[in-house]
């Protein structure tokens, strides 16, 4: 039989650069099994190093992952139909990999099944990617609330002659009394501030965020 092929591969965080993964194909009938290139890569070997067997692949799983990973292909061998796993994988050099199995079971037409073939996709480099990009996310995020505060406590320290500290938790109470988080408030006074227009309102705002930090919750309750 000839070479398995390589399969098509994308990931909308790598781009361009392809993700590493191969297919395999598996015969019942002795637990004859193929691999294309890619799957010798992912398990850190050269075509000719070794000789893909069942034994082999489940040796390079990880051991919290071998056992579900055994039962499921027990269950397809079995029963038939698809099946995907999403675990990781030991290469012959000691780095893990997080892989997405899929495949199915191929019957005879009298249902019983013969086969098994698949693919495997290496998803360490995407994760990684993604959580990297998540992580700049997360502190630009950061980063952008903390100045949009700083500011909305720098116009409350002027416009109310109050300290850095006096004027911050005139935010946090406002914030808490209107049931709102405190970078709304401070991003609604900012605006304000920036709006040429918007002179008296700011003033007002100001008034209000003043008047409210400093009325106990319990009475504007009975207020509304």
């Amino acid at each position: 039989m000839g070479e398995l092929s390589r399969p098509y591969t994308y990931s909308s965080a790598l781009g361009d650069n392809q993700c590493v993964a191969g297919t395999y194909h598996v015969d019942l009938d002795g637990w004859k099994v193929r691999w294309s290139d890619g799957m010798f890569q992912l398990h850190g070997y050269q075509r000719g190093e070794v000789v893909p067997t069942v034994e082999l692949l489940f040796s390079h799983k990880h051991p919290e992952d071998r056992p579900r990973c055994e039962e499921i292909v027990a269950q397809v061998v079995k029963t038939g139909g698809y099946y995907c796993m999403y675990h990781r994988i030991i290469d012959s050099h000691g780095r893990t990999r997080r892989v997405l199995t899929s495949g199915e079971a191929i019957a005879d037409d009298a249902g019983k099944v013969t086969a098994l073939e698949g693919v495997v996709i290496d998803l360490t480099s995407t994760l990684q990617r993604e959580t990297e990009a998540t992580a700049r996310d997360a502190v630009a995020g950061a980063t952008s609330t903390r100045s949009v505060i700083d500011q909305a406590r720098g116009i409350l320290m002027g416009q109310l002659n109050l300290g850095s500290d006096d004027a911050f938790q005139v935010l946090v109470s406002t914030s808490s009394h209107r049931n709102v988080k405190l970078v709304v408030v401070a991003a609604e006074l900012v605006q304000l501030a920036n709006s040429p227009s918007a002179g008296g309102y700011l003033n007002a705002a100001v008034k209000a965020i003043a008047h409210d930090s400093r009325t106990p919750v319990s009475a504007r309750r009975k207020v509304g």
